[in-house]
């Protein structure tokens, strides 16, 4: 099923994230994590392409496993480091699997600098996409800014673009401050831009990890997560902490009337099992 028709009826959606193996050995692994998310009923499953594409070759693997348990697979697809010929047969071995829905992304640009130049921007891959085949692509957005982004004016603008060569459905990077994705919304649509746009969540089970994620994503900490980060950093308490963190952010968002969430599980089933069952619907 296509996201763009789940997203078009009048219910709030959830899903989630998984990231492929690293290594062969532990496709079965990552299979399982599939299986006990699915047992969950997530409005779709998306499986991430790896930093720089390292992971690639696992993707379609791990979204056709996903399908297998009747839960919609959407597939990421990055091509920063990637050339036509690659991205081609990306997408040739999508469609011989049947995966329909692709999230098109520019991906990280490698320390070492750009491994392939064919494509400059995420919306050069959304044309590649509707070149070869009847894909539902969805696209990334960032309610606080992009980290390369001059204004959130030029950001509004790739967006568009991106909107108007096909994008049906945006999801966001992570953030934790609610106004600031509700903000972000309203210059969306005042941007003419009238695809559905999910809110990306990223759970705190892990102080390190979340702190890096900041760095990275250029993200505002809230003087709550600031709170949460300082109490429960160095203990045991942090899991417990985190999901009571998310589950507030999100019904915060639903009272507001935002319709979809996306949880960026980080292949912990038991996590998004424990936020799932606690969302406002």
């Amino acid at each position: 099923m296509k996201i763009s028709g789940l997203l078009a009826k009048d219910a709030i959606t959830v899903s989630c994230e998984l990231f492929p193996p690293k290594q062969f050995e532990k496709l079965a692994e990552v299979k399982e994590t599939v299986a006990q998310t699915a047992a969950l009923s997530p409005s779709f499953i998306s499986c991430t392409y790896g930093a720089t594409g390292g992971t690639s070759e696992y993707t379609v693997e791990i979204a056709k496993e996903i399908s297998s348990h009747g839960i919609p697979a959407l597939a990421h697809l990055t091509c920063v480091s990637s050339t036509k010929e690659k991205v081609a047969q990306v997408i040739r071995e999508l469609s011989r699997n049947g995966i329909e829905n692709v999230l098109a992304l520019r991906g990280d640009i490698p320390p070492e600098g750009r491994m392939a130049f064919d494509y400059a921007h995420a919306s050069d891959l959304v044309e590649e996409l509707k070149s070869h085949g009847d894909f539902c692509i969805g696209g990334a957005c960032y309610p606080e800014g992009h980290p390369e982004s001059e204004d959130m004016e030029k950001d509004l603008y790739y967006m568009r673009v991106k909107y108007e060569k096909g994008v049906q459905f945006f999801t966001s990077q992570l953030f934790f401050d609610n106004g600031a994705f509700l903000s972000f919304c309203e210059h969306v649509r005042a941007a003419g831009i009238k695809a559905p746009v999910i809110a990306g969540i990223m759970p705190v089970s892990n102080a390190a990890s979340i702190e890096k994620m900041i760095r990275l994503s250029n993200c505002r900490v809230t003087p709550e997560l600031a709170a949460l980060l300082q109490k429960y950093g160095g203990t045991p308490d942090i899991g417990r902490a985190g999901i009571e963190f998310s589950v507030k952010q999100i019904n915060g968002l639903i009272k507001e009337g935002v319709r979809h969430i996306h949880i960026y599980t980080m292949n912990r089933p038991a996590i998004a099992k424990a936020i799932m069952q606690s969302i406002e619907r």
